[in-house]
């Protein structure tokens, strides 16, 4: 089973719309969902501050801002990252 890390943090709306699409994603394609608050370490929220929500899916980072559901659902069925 795939697995989707979601970088975000805290009050972050960007962060919630991305949780919200990734949620309906996941019940049609099924993946487990790993939530990463950035507050939690100095190297990620260096990292990431800038750039939440970012979405990973097995260690390849896909988006950053937003996500495509169309294309998430694509590299879902596909199997593979790219």
């Amino acid at each position: 089973m795939a697995t989707v890390t979601l970088f975000s943090r805290p009050g972050c709306h960007l962060c919630d719309d991305a949780r919200v699409v990734l949620e309906e994603v996941r019940a049609t394609h099924p993946f487990a969902l790993e939530e990463r608050d950035i507050e939690a370490d100095d190297a990620t929220f260096k990292a990431y501050l800038e750039r939440i929500p970012v979405v990973v899916l097995d260690g390849t980072e896909l988006y950053e801002f937003f996500v495509d559901p169309d294309d998430l659902r694509a590299r879902l069925t596909r199997g593979v990252p790219e």
